[in-house]
């Protein structure tokens, strides 16, 4: 490993040590054991739910013999479906304060996913140009 990947490791252990040793000592600000569930909860989120899903869709649409550009266009758009749905659905939304989730994000997603069908069809369209050309 070359000298900045180490010093960059170097600089985000630290920031993680001081990250942690913050939560430990205001405990009883912080609530370190909601935060190591929550940081679980990401971890088998990601490991047990997202990478599956993610690793199943590539294989189904592998197996239609489509362009790659369109099974990368439908891999990022699980992703970010998968990410945005807790917004999406209002999860952590309170009455009493509206600066929570203030977007509506159901749109927006809706927005960012023709954005992707947008870049993915021109991608695929170009490709075949390219290929009838050469």
């Amino acid at each position: 490993m070359n000298a900045p990947g180490l010093l960059g490791y170097g600089i985000g252990g630290g920031l993680i040590i001081t990250g942690l040793a913050g939560l430990l000592v205001d405990a009883r600000h912080s609530d370190p054991l909601g935060w190591a569930l929550w940081f679980g909860g990401l971890v088998v989120a990601h490991d047990g739910v997202l990478v599956p899903l993610v690793l199943l869709v590539g294989v189904a649409v592998g197996r239609l013999r489509t362009p790659s550009w369109v099974r990368a266009g439908l891999i990022v758009a699980a992703v970010l479906s998968f990410v945005a749905l807790p917004m999406v659905t209002g999860l952590g939304r309170r009455a009493d304060n509206p600066s929570l989730l203030p977007l509506d994000y159901g749109r927006n997603l809706l927005v960012v996913l023709g954005l992707v069908a947008l870049v993915t069809a021109v991608a695929a369209i170009a490709t075949r140009l390219r290929r009838r050309r050469g």
